[in-house]
């Protein structure tokens, strides 16, 4: 059992007494990290195959991010967006070169991103249409975020609660179930948003025929396909954005957590027939394309935009997940590169994550199922030492080895 020194009941206690409980903590007060080790604040090491859900995309503290970052925080920190800003304007064109799209607008996080998508999608299609055709379908099982419209648009029923009245103009389809989005998608429908893999949702990617039905549909009427890349994109799966894996590209896609490298910042992505639709003062942020921020994302695109560095990335993940499947306790193993989800056969999986802990392996949770979301960059080391420790850990669940 970890977390018992009086640091770490100094942190409990003062987070407890001073911070909204939003969120449900595991034991753990991580004080710094190299690579893909944390280390608590009493010094014990722990493999990170979380990431920070995806966000530390090269790890903890690699030195070229942090180096990158320091220099642009010794030179500007912060520019309003009245005025053009040289490292923001360089990870635009850096950014629509590796995915060939036209424009990008940076803004603080996935759900803003989104948010974004849905504006431009609503627009478009008001700007041409008319007041009227406004609906925007997303998929059962889906997470697009937290604030009250991307909530709205998450496919979960659980958390459409509490937070009365929800968005307007929302509505939802089965994954999978070409016929029923046919149905829904009407002469009111300006968008269709989706996942390629759904993340929180329990790691459940949707088939290709499926997405090119989608990417079909759409075209033929007009309607928007937005792809929610913000834990698929910047090369978690492989490919520098999951929809590469299908030869499919939308006319939007939104990205955040690995993009930054361990700093806040989204983008949202789109063809050029939707370059001017937010003009100005029709959306805008405080914060979105901070220099530094930008600066840390450069940096990742630098290494994450290299093929080799991708196709290492995919391979990882085969090896990863071909070593799993064959773990005591484990049902199942599904996912791409490194963006991996484990069906137990028995047991929960939060239980099983605060075991992990124990035994100094950090793991995500999703739904039922184990997620691991490691760096990109992680050794194959590290990857072994992780996997020798998870296994442990199911081993003494199951009673059995390997």
């Amino acid at each position: 059992m970890i977390g018992g020194s009086i640091l770490y009941c100094e942190i409990i206690n003062k987070d407890k007494k001073y911070h909204i409980p939003a969120y449900a903590r595991y034991n753990l007060a991580i004080g710094s990290g190299k690579g893909a080790k944390a280390y608590d604040v009493d010094g014990r090491e722990f493999i990170d195959f979380t990431s920070g859900i995806g966000v530390n995309s090269l790890g903890y503290s690699d030195k070229g991010w942090a180096k990158a970052v320091a220099a642009q925080a010794g030179k500007l920190q912060h520019v309003s967006n009245l005025y053009f800003s040289p490292v923001t304007a360089e990870l635009a064109e850096v950014l629509c070169e590796q995915t060939d799209y036209a424009k990008a607008f940076f803004c603080n996080s996935g759900a803003e991103a989104n948010e974004c998508a849905i504006k431009i999608a609503r627009k478009y299609s008001f700007d041409k249409y008319g007041p009227g055709r406004n609906k925007i379908i997303t998929l059962n099982n889906s997470f697009h975020g937290r604030t009250l419209a991307t909530l709205t648009a998450t496919g979960q029923n659980a958390m459409h609660n509490w937070f009365f009245p929800f968005a307007e103009g929302f509505d939802y389809a089965a994954a999978g179930d070409i016929g029923e989005l046919i149905k829904k998608a009407d002469n009111t429908t300006c968008g269709v948003i989706l996942e390629i893999i759904q993340g929180e949702g329990g790691v459940v990617p949707l088939s290709g025929d499926y997405l090119e039905e989608v990417a079909a549909l759409c075209r033929a009427k007009d309607i928007l396909l937005i792809i929610d890349e913000v834990q698929t994109g910047v090369g978690r799966t492989g490919r520098f954005l999951a929809a590469e894996h299908y030869g499919i590209q939308a006319d939007i896609t939104t990205l955040a957590k690995g993009l930054g490298g361990g700093l806040p910042i989204g983008a949202c992505l789109c063809k050029e027939f939707l370059g001017n639709v937010l003009s100005a003062g029709t959306h805008g942020t405080t914060f979105g394309g901070n220099p530094v921020a930008c600066a840390g994302a450069l940096y990742v695109m630098q290494k994450i935009g290299d093929p080799e560095f991708l196709d290492l990335v995919e391979t990882k993940g085969s090896y990863m997940r071909e070593k799993i499947t064959y773990m005591p306790g484990v049902k199942s193993v599904r996912g791409m590169g490194l963006m991996i989800g484990i069906e137990l056969e028995n047991g929960v999986s939060s239980d099983i994550a605060k075991k992990c802990i124990d035994n100094g392996l950090i793991v995500l949770t999703a739904k039922s199922l184990l997620r691991l979301l490691p760096p990109l960059n992680i050794s194959y080391k590290d990857i072994n030492k992780g996997l020798s420790l998870l296994n442990a850990v199911l081993s003494k669940n199951t009673g059995e080895t390997i």
